[in-house]
């Protein structure tokens, strides 16, 4: 992990003065425990996490709000400032801040789509088939929220059908038992 954020540190800055990471994958492959580490390794990077910015209403609809929100200032060198979702009480809440830090991982599934990809310094995929990922993301929500779970399957395989993040990924992530495996990604150096 240390050698990731140290190669992270030293890519040009992509956003403004911002290097924006990518972490995207399936639904349940372990992306926000990734970004976690990753944070920690490098010095406490911020983590936007796109369950923030999407909605019920919007599963994948909030590229506008990204750009608006979060792309634009940190291109200007300025704090951004979103509201995240409460996904309970399906409204969004009071703005958050999120500082113009040398690197700020943005992870969630689409978190590599097109519109998003030339703000980027580096996508990383988080390599697990969509089955074995929806499983995981099933058990760790339970029962109770199998009704969405059967939304968002469809819902995410019509976005990666339109929408492919994984050929574009600059490294793939494997979870092994203890730690990570970083490989290089179809979509170029890792």
């Amino acid at each position: 992990m240390r050698q990731l954020a140290a190669r992270l540190r030293r890519l040009p800055p992509s956003c403004g003065p911002v290097r924006l990471v990518a972490v995207d994958g399936h639904a349940g492959s372990g992306k926000s425990t990734f970004a976690g580490r990753l944070a920690e390794a490098l010095g406490g990077a911020p983590v936007l996490h796109l369950d923030d910015l999407a909605s019920h209403d919007e599963l994948f609809a909030w590229t506008g709000r990204l750009l608006a929100q979060v792309i634009e200032p940190l291109g200007r060198g300025e704090t951004a400032h979103y509201a995240p979702y409460d996904w309970r009480d399906r409204r969004f809440g009071l703005p958050r801040p999120l500082p113009p830090a040398p690197v700020v991982l943005v992870e969630g599934v689409g978190a590599g789509r097109r519109a998003l990809r030339p703000h980027l310094a580096r996508l990383l995929w988080m390599e697990l088939p969509a089955e074995e990922a929806w499983a995981r993301g099933r058990s760790r929500d339970g029962e109770d929220q199998r009704e969405f779970w059967d939304g968002w399957v469809e819902a995410e395989a019509r976005h990666f059908t339109e929408d492919p993040s994984r050929p574009y990924a600059h490294a793939l992530v494997r979870q092994l038992p203890l730690g990570y495996e970083v490989l290089p990604g179809p979509g170029g150096t890792h």
